[in-house]
């Protein structure tokens, strides 16, 4: 890729899985502060409401089966953006090093010779789990964790992933994107050694005030989801840990209300 002359910094940023209060004080400060910010589907209306009011907004998010923007064109994007802005803010949904293809993003910005940063954010796989009463490790029940993608682009799934050794090598799985082929993968984990009856919760919104869960066992929810119309998107997580949310869960977080001027 041709290098040109930037005059601006462009910033991944991590805007966190929904919860404003989750967003971290470095990001904020950079979204307050933008010039432009290029930001994702799953960045909540609180978070979208602190940016800066001279700022422009370019939405360039993905969704399954509606993308905005080619993955090349918000790359490309960027790189202009920091021709002709001093604070160009990628505004990611999660945190832009786990599934969230800030690695792509980066590689390209720096071949293209523009200063790039990335400002980690709170992962939905560790937070919604949180809210839902869900501790990913716990003493008794899990010490190991593995955090995977359902599949890498929208539509397809990833039989190159492991799942036999993930069952074998994990106390608790984490799924990011996973609804869609859940079935896929519940033959694959349990072929490679799960118990059906292995406790599974699926969360949607994590963190968000209209969070949503499902809970049941591999052996039950794929039909759980079919009766209930459960969607994307959400994180589903298996083990033995998942039981904890019936002690847990009365005590969730609170999602923090941002009163904006």
């Amino acid at each position: 890729m041709e290098k040109n002359q930037a005059i601006g910094k462009v910033y991944l940023v991590g805007a966190g899985p929904g919860d404003p209060g989750l967003l971290t004080l470095k990001g904020k400060v950079l979204i307050e502060s933008a010039d432009v910010v290029i930001y994702d589907a799953l960045v909540s209306e609180e978070i979208l409401a602190m940016i800066n009011p001279k700022a422009e907004k370019i939405h360039a998010g993905k969704r399954r089966g509606r993308h905005s923007l080619p993955q090349e064109e918000t790359t490309q994007l960027m790189i202009e953006q920091a021709q002709t802005h001093g604070v160009v803010v990628r505004l990611k949904g999660g945190d832009p090093f786990v599934f969230g293809r800030g690695g792509e993003e980066m590689e390209a910005l720096i071949a293209a010779g523009v200063p790039v940063e990335v400002v980690p954010g709170v992962t939905s796989g560790i937070a919604a789990p949180a809210y839902a009463g869900i501790p990913l490790t716990h003493r008794d029940y899990s010490s190991s964790v593995t955090f995977v993608t359902g599949h890498e682009a929208a539509g397809k799934y990833r039989p190159e992933v492991n799942w036999g050794a993930i069952a074998k090598g994990s106390e608790t799985i984490v799924i990011y994107m996973g609804v869609q082929n859940l079935g896929n993968i519940i033959e694959a984990l349990v072929a490679g050694g799960l118990s059906l009856q292995t406790p599974i919760a699926l969360i949607r919104w994590g963190t968000c005030p209209h969070q949503e869960e499902l809970q049941g066992t591999l052996a039950t929810i794929i039909e759980q989801v079919e009766n209930t119309g459960f969607e994307a998107p959400a994180i589903a997580v298996i083990g033995e840990v998942v039981g904890l949310n019936n002690v847990l869960s009365g005590c969730r977080p609170v999602p923090l209300k941002i009163i904006t001027k």
